[in-house]
């Protein structure tokens, strides 16, 4: 009596005076030490009946098991298992059942199973066991089949299998299986159980399906605090943030009164939000409540505070902390990724390490994020030496986050090294790869990355194809990116708004804006990425008319532009030569839309007024900045000059930015341009010797065409190519028909002292003039030509388009570092305004 109430002092007291024992009283205290949660105490009186010589029955081992199972004792559990065995007892119903809860408990699945399918005699609790065992070791599957065979058998589950089940088809995300236990919940009268409703929320919410979580929570006539907090953590967890803390206002005003696992979901919500103001107010009603000693509550804030952008206040949580786990250094260590700070992050690092504390992936992972995000190779390179020395170097987690540091580092071979070498490999492996190749402007491998991907069966999501289109954009692969997007369609991807921004972006880039902007009108919702980048594909081609009415429709549709937004704008103002419209957007920025401009903004208005020849006025607006300009301003007044033939202007805006950037290539070869287009070559002799002393190389033009999904590339004079006698004799071909359609070479864009007649033959075999004769030889009448150069079209060359588009009566696209040239009819799309 008094073991069952708990009073074990005094169940002891008549214990020790009990002259003659017998086998039930010394269970009857052994089970009561169990049911206190005092195994040890249980095993030592089990122990003290064994000396005695006392001999247990079923019941006294079905006790003795669980004290075993309560302290994971494992050892003792297979003692008495053997025991029970060779007295007959393993047969028993109750000493199986406390078997198999014990081996499942322990972790060896495996024996449980054994025990449960050698008794001859199940109850109940027996099939509950195994269930539950299945459960608790994430064999969801197993426990599911197992239930279904429960319940041929005619077993009759309780609520405790119900709600083991339910929580395995929450973990599996098995919406129908979770549909059908519901059923069977109802049938079995046990709906009004708040512990089975509990988890139907828990299951409907992460099976995504919120709004069947909420009719079972609305329909519970009695709630705990768990219902509340489920139901919070449901609608935090399907990134629905908001209804997540208006739940929590209603919580409070029924007067329940949250736990740690509430506050740890509500303040997660704010942390989606980036709601600051909320977060804060969250973590003052914490403070006052009591709970901010919890560990959980303490990590969510830390998060919270870094995502909200408030990092000293995640410092000062994370200061506070008397004791600090993994967890909790994880979460600051990705507070400082998520910022940039790679040295708290680093340095937090190694504090972990110096108080033994054992740093897990997840604190690599953020470490190496850190690193990535600041590029920060020489520190990205240590943390990976430490990683090597651990057990986690074969994580694909800490794998996929090294790759995206070295691609982000530029380091694609240290990248491509560890990816090959990982064990194995998710979409996450994968994308990182495929993102690396292409923000490093390796087309082809970004292709064969992709197609390695498919053939190893890993099914691409948007982040794959984001990355693939990328590279189809900046090679202007448009054959490409069209088996791509069909790709994209059959797999049902084209909605995602990533995916269709990616893909208008490809088509624009590609010189097939029509395309591009039918994609956009299609798109179901158009965030501010979308906007920009149709916004600046039209300033790229030269409509900057449309650019504009493209802003106004933005307006419009209350899409609130960005600084991005503006460099569209004012690029399109640029390429078209409105200066009074380009001046309007630029005041308007701050005016009208709170947005102080970058430099990037007013090397744009240094480009519209350089470009309308407005050179004086250029280098004024530059004089007249409160702040010292940087090399991009100086640069771009540079690249006016250059078009304008200003000698003097160019080489005070040369100096400038030499002083600033002495290695930057460009500038030198500019004003070396602008020296050869004067005649005067003793500068240009100085401009080149200068270079070669400051070890500065020049990059080479090149050119380069897509046909037939393989890509040409052609330099200045190139004669490696298969087709090179073809494609010299169909070049000279076009160079005689042209002239006597009044073409006349322009050898004022021979930058070399040299004869005129030299100079004209130079001047024909230009990259761009190559690629031009290469696709007119392998692509069909009739079909458009696209070209693509990493430096600016020579000025030659954009007159000899205008005579050959006319001449084969077929458009050129051409796209160079600064735009596109759409050459049809002996025009261009520019109206030699570039």
């Amino acid at each position: 009596m008094y073991a069952k109430s708990g009073l074990l002092e005094e169940a002891y007291q008549v214990f020790v005076t009990i002259t003659e024992r017998n086998v039930v009283s010394w269970t009857a205290m052994i089970a009561g030490y169990v049911q206190d949660g005092q195994g040890k105490q249980a095993l030592d009186f089990f122990c003290q009946m064994h000396r005695v010589g006392a001999k247990p029955n079923q019941f006294t081992l079905a006790s003795f098991l669980r004290a075993c199972t309560g302290l994971a004792s494992l050892e003792e559990g297979m003692q008495v298992h053997a025991f029970a065995s060779k007295t007959g007892f393993r047969l028993d119903v109750f000493v199986g059942s406390a078997l198999v809860d014990m081996y499942a408990k322990c972790g060896n699945i495996e024996d449980a199973r054994n025990v449960f399918d050698e008794m001859l005699q199940k109850n109940a609790v027996s099939w509950t066991a195994m269930v539950v065992g299945y459960a608790q070791n994430q064999q969801g599957e197993e426990a599911l089949k197992l239930f279904c065979q429960m319940q041929w058998e005619g077993i009759e589950p309780d609520g405790f299998s119900l709600s083991s089940v339910l929580g395995v088809c929450a973990t599996l995300a098995f919406l129908q299986e979770g549909k059908q236990i519901q059923a069977h919940v109802i049938k079995s009268g046990l709906e009004s159980d708040v512990s089975v409703r509990n988890v139907l929320v828990d299951m409907y919410a992460k099976c995504c399906h919120t709004e069947d979580a909420l009719v079972v929570f609305e329909k519970m006539s009695r709630r705990n605090a768990v219902s509340w907090t489920t139901m919070i953590a449901g609608y935090a967890q399907n990134f629905q943030a908001e209804e997540a803390l208006k739940l929590f206002q209603q919580m409070l005003w029924s007067g329940m009164r949250p736990d740690q696992f509430t506050y740890a979901s509500v303040v997660n919500a704010c942390a989606s939000l980036a709601a600051l103001e909320e977060g804060s107010q969250i973590h003052a009603y914490i403070t006052k409540s009591g709970v901010e000693v919890d560990e959980f509550v303490k990590n969510a804030l830390v998060d919270m505070y870094a995502k909200c952008g408030s990092l000293l206040d995640a410092c000062t949580v994370f200061d506070k902390m008397l004791e600090r786990t993994v967890v909790s250094c994880n979460a600051m260590i990705a507070g400082y990724a998520q910022h940039g700070q790679i040295y708290g992050a680093l340095e937090l690092l190694v504090n972990m390490q110096r108080t033994g504390m054992k740093p897990n992936q997840s604190t690599f992972v953020s470490v190496i994020r850190a690193c990535a995000s600041a590029v920060a190779l020489e520190q990205g390179k240590q943390v990976h030496a430490h990683i090597i020395k651990t057990d986690i170097v074969s994580d694909i987690f800490v794998g996929s986050a090294l790759v995206d540091l070295y691609c982000k580092c530029g380091s694609i071979v240290d990248a491509s090294k560890i990816f090959s070498r990982m064990p194995e490999r998710d979409t996450v492996s994968w994308n990182a790869m495929v993102a690396g190749y292409a923000m490093n402007e390796h087309g082809e491998e970004t292709f064969n990355i992709y197609t390695q991907m498919l053939w190893d069966e890993m099914k691409p999501n948007h982040f794959t194809f984001v990355g693939v289109l990328t590279s189809c954009a900046d090679l202007a692969t448009l054959e490409q990116g069209i088996q791509i997007h069909n790709q994209i369609i059959k797999l049902g991807f084209e909605s995602d708004a990533y995916v269709g921004n990616a893909l208008v972006d490809m088509y624009a880039k590609c010189g097939v804006l029509e395309h591009a902007r039918k994609l956009f009108d299609q798109m179901f919702e158009r965030d501010v990425v979308c906007w920009n980048a149709m916004i600046s594909r039209y300033a790229q081609h030269g409509h900057g008319k449309e650019a504009l009415a493209l802003f106004a429709q933005m307006q419009d549709a209350g899409v609130k532009p960005t600084h991005i937004t503006f460099v569209g704008i004012l690029s399109a103002c640029s390429h078209v030569g409105l200066v009074d419209e380009g001046y309007h957007y630029f005041e308007s920025m701050n005016v009208d839309y709170g947005i102080e401009p970058r430099i990037e903004h007013y090397a744009c208005m240094v480009d519209l007024l350089g470009r309308a020849g407005l050179l004086v006025e250029a280098k004024g607006f530059i004089d007249q900045l409160a702040f010292e300009p940087g090399a991009l301003l100086w640069r771009t007044l540079l690249g006016a000059c250059r078009v304008h033939g200003n000698v003097n202007l160019g080489r005070l805006a040369a100096e400038r930015v030499l002083e600033l950037e002495p290695q930057d290539a460009g500038s030198y070869v500019l004003l070396s341009n602008i020296y050869a287009s004067a005649g005067n070559w003793d500068e240009v002799i100085k401009v080149r010797k200068m270079m070669n002393d400051r070890g500065v190389k020049k990059e080479p033009g090149r050119s380069w065409i897509e046909v037939q999904k393989r890509v040409h590339v052609f330099v200045v004079g190139d004669r490696s190519h298969p087709q090179t006698d073809e494609i010299y004799a169909k070049l000279d071909n076009l160079t005689e028909q042209i002239k006597s359609a009044g073409y006349v070479p322009d050898i004022n864009f021979v930058l070399r002292d040299m004869e005129q007649e030299q100079k004209k033959y130079s001047l024909t075999y230009h990259s761009e003039k190559l690629a031009i004769a290469f696709g007119l030889l392998n692509t069909a009448a009739g079909t458009h030509i696209r070209i693509i150069k990493n430096l600016r079209v020579c000025g030659d060359c954009h007159t000899a388009f205008k005579f050959i588009s006319k001449l084969v009566e077929r458009k050129i696209v051409v796209r160079d570092t600064n735009r596109f040239h759409h050459f049809q009819d002996g025009l261009c799309s520019c109206g030699d305004y570039w």
